[in-house]
């Protein structure tokens, strides 16, 4: 058997990232080059006689905490092995450090095997913005993200995800055809929210806020901007509120995941997440 794995190139995790809209798992139009600034050096390609057959990433943020996902085989190739042989190879990879993940309902079990534990769920919800864009102009506190200064978000986003990314975040913040809002609350800044274009619908994450009222604020704005499009986002149970958000919107759920660590769980501010960043990188 000529099977190998190796380090991907950019161009290889547009592969990566094409299986995971064939998946079902709606990635953004312009995730790419955020995904490969995180960390270049983890994300991994399954190659078997030199066809691409198997994708994973672990990344790693910085020395004690990593998140894996891309955990994808092609169809084709599957109940093969090669699956298993890239996932123990990127675990590897991260060695000692706390990982996390987002795993779909199929392989939680697995992922228990692998002494991954439950933290908690995501539900991906589903709606179609208004028509109007009265809700953004009618609301001082919003502001456009991109005119804060970066270490002023960069700090703000490390309450609510287990490690610094600032390489991650500022490819993220600078996607083109993104939407990035800040509320401010008496100058400080008190939330903020992204929204991309994606495979099939857009995307909103993050969505981090102090108060229940700046995270609806910040919804409202973001999906004021694509009036009359389709958008999702993923909401972690652990944050009542969020659900409340879902709920408020007539968002309709789509599908489940199960946010798990392996290692000790990181300590975050759960209860300001009302909107997953992306689920293959946290």
């Amino acid at each position: 058997m000529s099977y190998m794995i190796r380090p991907m190139k950019l161009r290889d995790l547009a592969t990566a990232i094409e299986w995971a809209g064939t998946e079902g798992w709606n990635p953004g139009r312009h995730d790419l080059k955020s995904f490969y600034a995180a960390d270049p050096n983890g994300f991994f390609l399954g190659e078997y006689e030199g066809k691409p057959v198997a994708t994973f990433s672990a990344v790693a943020y910085d020395d004690a905490y990593g998140f894996v996902g891309f955990y994808i085989a092609h169809p084709d190739f599957r109940g093969r092995g090669f699956g298993l042989k890239i996932w123990e190879h990127g675990l590897n990879y991260l060695g000692k450090r706390t990982i996390g993940l987002d795993g779909v309902v199929a392989q939680q079990e697995n992922y228990r095997r692998s002494g991954f534990s439950l933290a908690y769920r995501n539900a991906r919800y589903q709606g179609e913005s208004p028509q109007t864009t009265g809700a953004l102009e009618a609301n001082p506190s919003l502001v456009e993200a991109r005119l804060l200064p970066f270490p002023q978000l960069r700090d703000f986003d490390r309450r609510y995800h287990p490690a610094a990314r600032d390489a991650f975040l500022s490819h993220w913040l600078a996607q083109p055809e993104s939407i990035a809002l800040a509320h401010l609350e008496n100058d400080a800044l008190d939330g903020y929210g992204v929204i991309r274009p994606a495979r099939d619908a857009w995307r909103i994450g993050p969505l981090f806020a102090r108060t229940e009222g700046a995270a609806i604020s910040l919804f409202e704005g973001l999906i004021a901007r694509i009036p009359g499009e389709k958008f999702a986002i993923d909401v972690p149970d652990a944050n009542p509120a969020a659900v409340r958000l879902a709920k408020r919107f007539s968002l309709e759920p789509s599908f489940e995941t199960a946010r798990m660590y392996r290692g000790p769980a990181p300590q975050i501010d759960v209860k300001g997440i009302y909107g997953v960043t992306t689920l293959e990188l946290g």
